[in-house]
């Protein structure tokens, strides 16, 4: 149930944070209307801001959506341990999965609606921006099925998916060390695929310098590359490639 404004109040007695939009002065200027202007919800990229910054943005969140300014939904995408302690604080219905550093609030996704996304994931090491992707997909309504650990040095456990990869509408590669999973899914599916370079790899990998020139590289048409470890952005891209017609 929606939060009354008597429950923010004392969520703000309680902790010590006023939930004024002025609070957010010189930290933020938070999209309320995203999800009724794109059809997609707020996000809120946690790297690089203090404990308190994004404490006071998730009590902003549930001001607004207290008074009906904003649906609530959001994702805090590359969240710390001690950020998402702050966030679940302000909103403990929240969920927060560790592997993919994410907090999404409300805790109940969407219903799926449009076409499948299969997100395959080449390597255990990568499983973190797949699993951001994932969640990203989920909470963007999308049906979405995971793959793990059917990179190319094992090329049989991909060839075993080709009836996944036929039926997908758009398809998510995460892949680190030589990146060559996305050229390879490319090659037997009909769908775009968004291919995600990891920093997973030895030295000459480059923090994933290596696979991202190889998933621009790749000789298969089709292939969309996005930033390194970015699967936020994978997942939003795959979830617009699959929306309901």
């Amino acid at each position: 149930p929606r939060p009354s404004a008597t429950d923010a109040e004392a969520l703000a007695a309680v902790s010590g944070i006023p939930l004024d939009p002025a609070d957010l002065d010189g930290i933020a200027e938070l999209d309320l209307g995203r999800g009724a202007r794109r059809g997609y919800p707020e996000a809120i990229f946690c790297e690089g801001k203090t404990v308190a910054q994004v404490r006071a943005i998730a009590a902003n969140l549930r001001r607004a959506t207290a008074s009906g300014e904003t649906s609530g939904a959001a994702l805090f995408t590359r969240i710390s341990d001690e950020q998402a302690a702050a966030v679940l604080a302000v909103l403990p219905e929240a969920l927060h999965d560790e592997t993919a550093r994410v907090v999404a609030w409300p805790p109940t996704a969407p219903e799926p609606t449009g076409g499948l996304v299969a997100v395959f994931c080449a390597g255990t090491s990568d499983l973190p921006v797949a699993r951001e992707a994932v969640l990203t997909l989920t909470y963007l309504g999308r049906p979405t099925e995971l793959v793990v650990d059917v990179g190319v040095a094992g090329l049989h456990r991909i060839l075993d998916r080709v009836d996944l990869i036929a039926e997908a509408r758009a398809i998510v590669v995460v892949a680190g060390m030589d990146g060559a999973l996305a050229s390879v899914v490319a090659g037997l599916a009909r769908a775009p695929v968004v291919a995600v370079p990891t920093s997973v790899g030895y030295g000459t990998a480059f923090g994933g310098l290596a696979p991202l020139l190889t998933m621009l590289n790749a000789c298969a048409p089709g292939v969309g590359v996005v930033n390194i470890d970015n699967g936020y952005g994978a997942g939003h891209l795959a979830a617009q490639i699959a929306a309901p017609f």
